[in-house]
């Protein structure tokens, strides 16, 4: 909902792409990576007869999508594989496909001198911890910090131009502890919950993601006392964009956003 609001301010035309499959998140690609190409593959082929890049607004959807294009576009072998599956349903991935994270968009697409005139409500006063999550990071042949590795810096340069201070906490880079849930819940909600208790320990009214992080069992395992609401990017966008709490749904938050709205004089 949040990305639907500010996508005209970016001057963004959302295409919804119908029939699109999941990415597999990851766990997928581990059970059967044929499987996982293939579907992401079809996705991308969607794109492709449409003209379109994909937008996504997922780190972990970012980090599926740039592994298949990875792979389809360096062995053809695979590539020709994939195609005879994709066959059977209509499509043929060609190699043009796109796929870049809003986050990488904003910086490297519209700029930030553009997105710094579109602020109207300048989030000064607020500390906001940037996590990033493992796919969007990783690895960094795949998804570009190679040869691009300022990206690693791209969500507290989009903190700053909306006003807010990026308060740097230990966790910033590492993995939230997803891919294990299945496998390992106390671990997995343990590592989520070191990083917000970190980023409220070293001042955080907030902490935003490129990609959705659970919270509400989590900080259990670290410090119980701990209430760090997390935002959507998309979101903290909204709220410097001019945007209503409620329009960007962030009353429906599990954590409490308020005490961090209440910093810029607004309720939710």
């Amino acid at each position: 909902m949040a990305m639907e609001k500010i996508a005209g301010k970016l001057g963004l035309e959302l295409v919804g792409l119908e029939g699109a499959a999941c990415t597999g998140a990851g766990v997928l690609q581990e059970r059967d990576p044929g499987l996982a190409d293939t579907l992401n593959a079809r996705t991308l082929a969607m794109a492709e007869r449409l003209g379109l890049p994909v937008l996504t607004i997922c780190s972990t959807c970012q980090g599926v999508f740039s592994g298949t294009l990875y792979r389809l576009n360096r062995d053809p072998v695979w590539r020709a594989r994939i195609n005879e599956k994709l066959a059977d349903l209509g499509y043929t991935y060609k190699g043009t496909a796109r796929a870049a994270h809003l986050l990488w968009v904003l910086v490297e697409d519209i700029g930030l001198d553009r997105l710094r005139e579109l602020v109207v409500r300048p989030l000064r006063g607020l500390k906001v911890a940037a996590f990033y999550g493992c796919y969007i990071l990783r690895p960094s042949w795949v998804v570009g910090t190679d040869e691009k590795p300022e990206r690693l810096k791209y969500l507290e340069k989009v903190v700053r131009v909306l006003g807010a201070e990026p308060v740097e906490f230990p966790g910033e880079y590492k993995c939230c502890g997803f891919p294990i849930l299945t496998t390992n819940r106390r671990n997995s909600l343990m590592m989520a919950g070191t990083h917000l208790t970190d980023a409220r320990r070293r001042g955080a009214d907030l902490m935003v993601t490129p990609c959705p992080l659970y919270q509400p069992e989590a900080v259990k395992y670290r410090d119980p006392n701990v209430r760090l609401p997390v935002l959507h990017l998309p979101q903290l966008l909204g709220l410097a964009f001019g945007f209503s709490p409620k329009e960007l749904r962030l009353d429906r938050h599990v954590v409490s956003v308020l005490p961090a709205l209440e910093r810029l004089s607004l309720k939710v």
